[in-house]
């Protein structure tokens, strides 16, 4: 995953640098489509194939792709994190995970530009490069810088967003949106983000992401505060101590608009 996760790297430095040169094809409102995502997608969809010839894939850009090996299945990002990189900002990531019989057992997402490496295995923890991580040890929400998304042109739920948006930042330290999910969920691992929550993902953009805060100590759960992340593409993460406030103001703030 880690050498995949490099060599596609490689293709998306050289284009960040000529970000203005790469062609540009519109997916949806305000959702886009490099020719960086696609060369990425080609080179990860060969190295891990290769490795792994049996296994199927779930990649962004091309969809699922049964294999011969029906318990394992790739899921693939080959660009989190699109519009920054359109707009030459320095954040985006590739992220994989590897599934096996409905269960993610691996999870990587690589930042090429500080060359930052978050990965885990299910039961060997969660890694910084060659540096074990750990959720954040605050337990107040006061105290707490959380990460979000916020949905743009094309989605129809910006009065719900506003609602939760508007609740963590009357009780928290701080709340940022820097628009690239697997990244939030790696910065909640590593402790920089006390927590986080997005609503309308899909499993690419979370599923490396939730077994790394997970193997890092933190909490992961859906607005029902079950486990169906990839299904419902709902994701709150926290620590030990902040998951069930968080969850408790997202969903306060969602109600309560309802009943006035």
């Amino acid at each position: 995953m880690a050498n995949a996760a490099l060599k596609a790297a490689r293709g998306l430095i050289r284009d960040f640098g000529e970000v203005e040169q790469l062609q540009v094809s519109i997916k949806g409102p305000g959702d886009f489509v490099t020719a960086a995502d696609l060369k990425a997608e080609k080179v990860l969809r060969a190295e891990l194939g290769k490795t792994r010839p049996g296994y199927g894939f779930l990649m962004e850009e091309s969809g699922g792709e049964a294999g011969s090996d029906l318990h394992h299945r790739w899921i693939v990002d080959p660009l989190d994190g699109t519009t920054n990189f359109l707009h030459g900002i320095p954040h985006f990531s590739i992220s994989i995970a590897l599934e096996r019989d409905g269960e993610i057992i691996a999870g990587l997402i690589y930042e090429p530009v500080r060359d930052e490496m978050f990965w885990a295995e299910k039961g060997a923890g969660a890694f910084h490069n060659d540096r074990r991580l750990r959720v954040s040890a605050r337990r107040h929400l006061a105290e707490a810088l959380i990460g979000t998304g916020i949905p743009f042109i094309g989605h129809s739920d910006h009065a719900s967003y506003l609602a939760t948006l508007g609740a963590a930042m009357a009780a928290t330290s701080g709340v940022r949106r820097l628009g690239v999910a697997s990244l939030d969920l790696a910065y909640v691992a590593a402790g920089r983000f006390d927590g986080y929550w997005e609503f309308g993902l899909k499993p690419w953009d979370l599923a490396a992401g939730i077994l790394i805060v997970r193997e890092a100590g933190g909490y992961v759960s859906d607005l029902a505060g079950g486990h169906d992340m990839l299904a419902t593409g709902d994701v709150i993460a926290a620590n030990a101590h902040l998951h069930r406030p968080l969850l408790h103001l997202l969903k306060k703030a969602l109600t309560e608009p309802a009943a006035n």
